[in-house]
């Protein structure tokens, strides 16, 4: 793969995030579409962010227990006060 490509595919993954969450305006879609259709690299990874999200979002359903959301509050304030002392 020379230079020029890996640049192109680089471009065309980021946007790949933006297109899987419908985010891109038709002419970045028809582009993406484009490109994926013809870069078996670039695809396969599609397929695979793809995947991912939809193992999240089936994984994602049901809400935290309570005693987790709590300590996962609790330990995002604690980085938020070491922070904070840190930075000040």
């Amino acid at each position: 793969m020379d230079h020029d490509h890996a640049s192109s595919c680089a471009d065309y993954l980021e946007r790949i995030v933006y297109f899987l969450d419908n985010e891109l305006d038709e002419a970045d879609v028809t582009a993406v579409r484009l490109h994926l259709d013809a870069c078996g690299p670039c695809l396969a990874k599609y397929d695979l962010q793809r995947t991912v999200k939809a193992l999240v979002a089936r994984s994602c359903s049901e809400p935290a227990p309570e005693d987790l959301r709590q300590r996962v509050l609790l330990s995002i304030r604690q980085v938020q006060v070491r922070l904070s002392t840190e930075g000040g």
